[in-house]
């Protein structure tokens, strides 16, 4: 048996650390945190000073025994969790289930996986840091706390299944505020003016006026007086310039430089860099510090040096502005510069590479850059032109990696360059143009821009960020979709030839790309929580929370304290909203009359979305039913009108005939659908099922024919179960309810009955929703339920799993 036992988090850990150890160490893994506040009220004894319980989770009993033995075979235990407050939680829950002494148990904690780290942690190893521990369990059990009390008021007063957070509300609260400014803002527009100057050997020079003109008037007026007009290079002006490299990444500007630059959402990057971590190639990827230790940065520098020389080298330490980062951390950073590939599939590489590039062009020189302004004179109006250019006098760090901006930045980098100009040289307009602009509103959110705000005030912590932003999607209250544009009009006058010609011109605008939009769930969770719990959904008392929490963490708070006296108001909030009239949250707006029927039409949120509604709901004695329209992406309850309602209820709408028979187009639960010969057509997304004629209808029924033609490439009259198909992800068996993979190899069209039966049969059986085996037509269960006596003995050993609490044994709520 090995002497030394280090236990980790994740297997991919183990196996890279156990190949830096010798004979004398064995490493394992706790597969992540090992128990947790178990489901229920019961959980946190309010009544004793907020002592949460602890459950072992049931998928990890079995990982607790095998630890359980290994620890005591071993002569010490090293818990090697990530360096940060979970991972401190983690190596504490481990110390008290695995029931380790302090005598036997070291923490060792490392920023990266390499050899010389993990031997650098090992000979100093110190004990768990109950500061750190307890800060965790303060956001563990605050948070428990907010939800569990807040969200059974959300479902009383507004819908079943809702949720609150104390991150994850303030995070639906600026997408709904965002959503709400755009909807209130009215487009203002300008006129922009340009103009064109032909040049020797085919050059043009393009020059803008710095005035932009509010009407039409008074852009056709500057272009009359232009009638005629000599150009003239009347000054040139060129100013040196220096741009500095990005600090290199923390977790929430990796998120962000990895939207913008690879097209990755939150949660794959996270998942991704956590790959990359595990296998020795970054430094540990939850960080808010920008640091670079003394090795790394000599690393960058040889690195730099050896590929690009010795000019390109400006060694830099930069510091963090935040005052809650740790600067005993480290930012992202590879663990070795000189490895260009870290050996991982395609996404993997990416990621490493957009690292690899911020960290060295950190301590990269500056670039050198020569920026050049003409003012060019009109000879009728006073008013002049000018054109930039921006020559590179010298790259830096430019030669590596340019940092990219978010779209409210509205601003494109301008690389340019003049042609060669000299003072009072005259210039030949080719055209002149003004080109109606309108003001644009302030962009909604992709998700990594919400991390920046969420970063910006305070809120949240590396940690938090992507499993917030993917619970607000997963709730309910966030949509992340690509919605199309809308046609607008705009207007272009044109100089040419001294001549003044007007164009009307069309462009989509309004169209987004994966951005997050609020739903009508969204908005009235959002006026309600902003009602009645003000500080929940307030920016900077959730920001003052999270600087509780970095007190605690360094002993200057007791946790039990800091929860007290944010628990006592909340929960007497609580207790006031519960009598506050299911009727008076705002979930229903009465919109007006039917025209047809003269009967009421209202918008209401339901179980399943918004939608409108004309007449009212039928009364016990049983009354004419209602007729509902779900309302359309983009349309919510506070400003839906009556004529927008009207327009729900066309659906469904009858196109035409096709093969003599009717073609009719809907939406049912699973989307907008085309229904021809009983048959359902999914209309794509690029279509509005409102607006879809029976030409486009035609179309997709017969693309739905060639599909399911394709489909099939095998049946076997004898058991007509079993099939032989084409599926998204290539061929596959369908056998009964169940779908099984085809081996390589082997040829589909080849494959007998007997074959099939047999693949199916060994196929594992399909995974349900909590873990149980899905029932199929080819596979029948074997074994019976579990019976009730069976149930209540598993509860009973269930609660005996429930653990001491900083050596004491918690109290249930009375």
């Amino acid at each position: 048996m090995s002497k030394n036992l280090v236990i980790v988090e994740s297997p991919a850990k183990a196996k890279t650390i156990e190949g830096y150890l010798g004979k004398d160490f064995k490493v394992a893994s706790s597969m992540g945190h090992v128990r947790d506040l178990p489901k229920g009220g019961d959980a946190i004894d309010v009544e004793n000073g907020f002592l949460p319980t602890y459950e072992i989770s049931p998928d990890k009993k079995d990982v607790i025994q095998k630890l359980k033995k290994l620890a005591e075979d071993a002569e010490m235990v090293y818990l090697a969790s990530d360096e940060d407050r979970e991972g401190e939680a983690i190596s504490w829950h481990l110390k008290e289930v695995l029931d380790l002494t302090d005598a036997k148990t070291r923490r060792i904690v490392f920023t990266e996986i390499t050899k010389k780290a993990i031997l650098n942690a090992l000979e100093s190893p110190r004990g768990i840091d109950i500061d750190l521990v307890n800060a965790q369990q303060a956001r563990r059990v605050l948070d428990r706390l907010v939800g569990y009390e807040l969200s059974p008021i959300l479902w009383k007063k507004v819908a079943t299944g809702l949720s609150a957070g104390r991150v994850q509300s303030v995070a639906v609260r600026l997408i709904v505020e965002r959503e709400r400014e755009i909807t209130n803002f009215k487009a203002k527009s300008s006129y922009r003016v340009t103009a064109e100057f032909k040049l020797d050997k085919g050059k043009t020079l393009v020059a803008e006026l710095s005035e932009r003109f509010d009407t039409e008037e008074e852009a056709l007026k500057f272009l009359e007086s232009c009638v005629g007009a000599k150009y003239a290079i009347k000054d040139l002006q060129t100013k040196p310039s220096r741009r500095t490299p990005a600090p290199p990444f923390t977790t929430s500007t990796l998120q962000q430089e990895a939207s913008r630059k690879l097209g990755f959402s939150v949660i794959q990057t996270m998942m991704v860099a956590q790959k990359l971590y595990e296998a020795g190639k970054i430094s540990y990827m939850r960080t808010d510090s920008v640091n670079l230790s003394d090795e790394a940065r000599s690393g960058a520098m040889r690195q730099i040096e050896s590929a690009y020389g010795k000019e390109y080298v400006q060694p830099r330490q930069f510091k963090t502005k935040s005052s809650s980062a740790q600067e005993a951390h480290e930012a992202i950073r590879p663990t070795d510069f000189s490895v260009m590939d870290p050996g991982m599939d395609r996404n993997g590489l990416r990621l490493y590479e957009l690292i690899w590039k911020r960290a060295i062009a950190s301590q990269m020189a500056d670039a050198e850059l020569e920026k050049t302004t003409a003012t060019i004179s009109i000879s009728t109006n006073p008013r002049t032109l000018a054109a930039t250019g921006e020559v590179v006098k010298f790259d830096g760090f430019l030669k590596v990696y340019m940092e990219s901006g978010d779209d409210e930045d509205g601003e494109e980098e301008n690389s340019k360059v003049l042609p060669p100009l000299t003072i009072g040289q005259i210039l030949d307009l080719n055209e002149m143009m003004a080109k109606q602009t309108f003001t644009r509103h302030a962009p909604r959110y992709t998700e990594a821009s919400l991390v920046k705000k969420l970063e910006e005030l305070g809120i949240g912590r590396p940690s938090t960020y992507a499993p917030t932003i993917t619970t607000v999607q997963k709730r309910g209250y966030v949509v992340k979709e690509v919605r199309e544009g809308v046609e607008r009009k705009y207007n272009v006058f044109t100089l040419k030839a001294d001549k003044i010609n007007k164009e009307v011109e069309s462009e989509i605008t309004g169209a987004e790309k994966n951005k997050l939009f609020p739903t009508n769930t969204a908005m009235v969770v959002t006026d309600f929580l902003v009602e009645h719990f003000p500080d929940v959904t307030d920016f900077s008392f959730t920001s003052d929370i999270e600087q509780e929490f970095d007190e605690i963490a360094s002993g200057k708070l007791d946790w039990k304290k800091m929860i007290d006296t944010f628990y006592q108001p909340f929960h007497k909030k609580v207790t006031i909203t519960e009598k506050v009239e299911r009727s008076s949250v705002g979930k229903a707006r009465e919109l007006g009359v039917d025209p047809k029927t003269g009967k009421n039409v209202y918008a209401k949120l339901g179980k399943f979305g918004a939608y409108v509604q004309i007449g009212e709901n039928p009364d016990d004695n049983g009354g004419e039913k209602p007729k509902f329209a779900s309302l359309r992406p983009g349309q919510f309850i506070e400003n839906v009108t009556l004529e927008d309602a009207m327009e729900l209820f066309k659906m469904p709408r009858e196109l035409g005939n096709f093969e003599e028979l009717p073609v009719v187009v809907n939406i049912g639960r699973f989307g907008p659908y085309v229904l021809h010969d009983k048959k359902f057509v999914s209309i794509p997304k690029d279509y509005d099922p409102y607006s879809i004629d029976l030409e486009k209808s035609i179309e997709l029924i017969e693309n739905k024919r060639v599909a399911d033609a394709n489909k099939t490439i095998k049946l076997f009259d004898e058991n007509p179960d079993i099939q032989v198909l084409n599926g998204r992800f290539g061929p596959y068996i369908k056998a009964g309810k169940k779908n099984v993979k085809i081996p390589k190899g082997k040829e589909p069209k080849d494959l007998t009955l007997e074959e099939c039966l047999t693949l199916a049969a060994a196929a594992p059986e399909k995974k349900g929703r909590f873990g149980r085996a899905v029932k199929t037509a080819a596979t029948p269960a074997k074994t019976a339920a579990p019976t009730k006596a069976v149930k209540t003995a598993k509860k009973a050993a269930a609660k005996k799993t429930a653990t001491k609490t900083a050596g004491k044994t918690t109290k249930k709520k009375k």
